[in-house]
């Protein structure tokens, strides 16, 4: 008889193991169980698979969460351990993110031998897959050559060093998680992240009472409150992996304060709202201040070219 108490689904990529592994490790401190009493298996998603296209020619949210959402249903896992950033607004049917871990550092890093985005010299060519990083920085600096750089953070390490950039971005939570004290932190403030960007989810079914009184422990509501706000901002403006929207929430004496901005693809045009709402009324906030920015958007501004 199988003494298996919990079955974890993750993508196989090195940050995502570390995710899943870090889940497991907290769920053996919380419940006392054994090594074997938890295991982690890995799928490999379509955003896997496919690495010779743009993401946005292959799909916008689930395509790193699609195959792990179908084991769900399957009944091959009990929870699926994603990057908040990944995950669709709307949910399949019947499934839930039931657990939120505390936040990780929020902000991007510039990886290469530059210690700021002014510092770039001109017309540098800057590695990134994220339409919103490439959106900011055109408008930062127009001067930028952008170029496509898939793959997980090690691939896209090995990019820069055989010279296809000269300066690339990833996420300071990725790095942090993975032990890897490097690049340079771009302050918020100058290039405002994705939503839910440092934040990782746990997923399960809506039935599914028992693994969701397993990962109670482990869940942070700040954190859940914060990537709401986000989300819900992200949700209002249909926001994918295909328009360059960036949010950000934080808490503070039970309120949250929300940042939100919408780049046009060129980075011609930039629009930034911010709004302030009890802990409650964190959707609300989100929703309210999505359509504060639809109103100073034209219907064209989010359209791809």
């Amino acid at each position: 008889m199988s003494s298996t108490i919990l079955r974890i689904g993750t993508r196989g990529s090195p940050l995502a193991l570390a995710q899943a592994y870090d889940v497991k490790n907290r769920l053996l401190l919380a419940h006392g169980w054994t090594d074997e009493q938890v295991v982690v298996q890995t799928f490999t998603t379509t955003g896997d698979q496919v690495q010779d296209k743009p993401l946005t020619e292959i799909g916008g949210k689930g395509l790193f969460t699609k195959e792990l959402e179908e084991a769900l249903y399957r009944g091959d896992i009990d929870i699926a351990v994603h990057s908040m950033k990944d995950v669709a607004t709307i949910l399949p049917p019947n499934l839930v993110i039931s657990c939120v871990l505390a936040r990780e550092a929020v902000e991007d890093v510039l990886l290469g031998p530059y210690e700021s985005i002014q510092a770039l010299p001109l017309g540098s060519v800057v590695g990134t897959s994220s339409v919103r990083r490439a959106a900011q920085l055109r408008h930062l600096r127009p001067d930028i050559q952008i170029v496509g750089f898939r793959g997980n953070v090690q691939t896209r390490l090995k990019k820069l060093e055989e010279g296809i950039a000269d300066a690339t971005f990833l996420a300071r939570a990725g790095l942090n998680r993975l032990g890897m004290n490097i690049g340079n932190t771009i302050s918020s403030m100058e290039m405002l992240p994705a939503v839910a960007q440092g934040a990782v989810g746990i997923e399960c079914h809506t039935d599914d009472d028992k693994s969701m009184a397993f990962l109670t422990p482990l869940h942070d509501e700040t954190t859940s409150i914060c990537v709401s706000a986000e989300r819900a901002f992200l949700r209002k403006l249909d926001g994918s992996c295909r328009t360059p929207i960036a949010g950000n929430a934080t808490f503070y004496e039970g309120e949250i304060l929300l940042r939100g901005e919408a780049v046009t693809i060129d980075g011609s045009r930039k629009v930034s709202l911010s709004g302030r709402a009890s802990a409650s009324d964190a959707e609300m906030l989100g929703t309210e201040l999505a359509e504060k920015l639809l109103g100073h958007m034209g219907p064209d501004f989010l359209k791809l070219p």
